[in-house]
């Protein structure tokens, strides 16, 4: 699974990430789901999560705290996703 997401923070900064592996990883490992679970709806701190992470992976400088980061954001907005299927991949 691959989001494109915009992140918007108070100061006015908008930029996008793509998560990766790495980061949908962290985000089961935070709050137990599996990537799987978020077909059926994304809480927003799910959202807020995988930017948080993104953003670190991009080298992009966050607070150390996870509720730090989410006190400086507006909104994470889904530009585009990409699932990936295996099965379909190999048809």
């Amino acid at each position: 699974m691959q989001l494109t997401l915009h992140v918007h923070l108070l100061d006015g900064t908008d930029y996008q990430v793509k998560t990766n592996l790495y980061t949908v990883v962290a985000l089961e490992r935070k709050f137990k789901i599996r990537a799987s679970d978020l077909e059926h709806g994304v809480a927003m701190e799910h959202l807020a999560y995988l930017a948080y992470e993104a953003s670190k992976q991009h080298e992009i400088v966050v607070p150390v705290a996870f509720d730090d980061f989410i006190k400086k954001l507006v909104a994470v907005d889904v530009v585009e996703g990409e699932t990936a299927n295996p099965s379909d991949q190999a048809q």
